[in-house]
């Protein structure tokens, strides 16, 4: 018999209020959903890549938990800003590696691993963050939704749930982001 799954919606509200039970109880769910990310971004990398999923997920875990007056929503609120961090470690060693090599070895993320997106085979992740902020500047909420999407690996209602939208804009959002994207990089390459 297996044990019931916590619901993440109550104990992040209950850790928010300072509930350490709740931390306690919250930690292997969201380590096992932060892996699960991790491992997704991850498998896209060349061998030997000097970060690994475990350790991805430990830096996020470790910025997430650092953030004591927090007050998350729900699951999905959690999990869009371990996106947001996970993106930011990958995008500043990404930066670093490609300072320290003047461009040569950067790091790769491959585009396709997102549910449908087919059209990208893969894109440079500086590229990808980089055209990610040129979308943010012409349409902030589409770049949440790929950034939710494709780093958070939320579902179509998850981030409709987050934006405060309804599914079907969140879907026009993202297949219009994912053409803008593919356009972008396909400028870059």
């Amino acid at each position: 018999m297996t044990s019931p799954t916590p619901n993440v919606t109550q104990l992040l509200a209950a850790w928010s209020g300072g509930d350490q039970a709740a931390l306690e109880a919250l930690t292997p769910v969201i380590h096992h959903e932060l892996h699960r990310l991790a491992a997704r971004y991850m498998a896209g990398e060349r061998p030997g890549h000097i970060l690994q999923a475990t350790a991805l997920v430990n830096e996020a875990y470790l910025r997430l938990v650092d953030w004591k007056d927090a007050r998350w929503q729900n699951r999905a609120h959690f999990f869009a800003m371990a996106a947001q961090i996970m993106r930011r470690v990958l995008v500043d060693m990404a930066r670093e590696r490609g300072r320290a090599k003047r461009g040569r070895g950067q790091l790769h993320v491959s585009l396709s691993e997102a549910e449908q997106v087919s059209s990208v085979a893969s894109a440079d992740l500086v590229a990808l963050d980089d055209a990610l902020k040129s979308l943010e500047e012409l349409d902030p909420r589409k770049s949440r939704v790929v950034e939710l999407r494709f780093f958070g690996g939320l579902s179509l209602e998850e981030v409709a749930h987050v934006l405060d939208v309804s599914v079907g804009t969140v879907r026009r959002d993202w297949s219009l982001a994912r053409a803008w994207l593919f356009r972008e990089l396909g400028r870059q390459a």
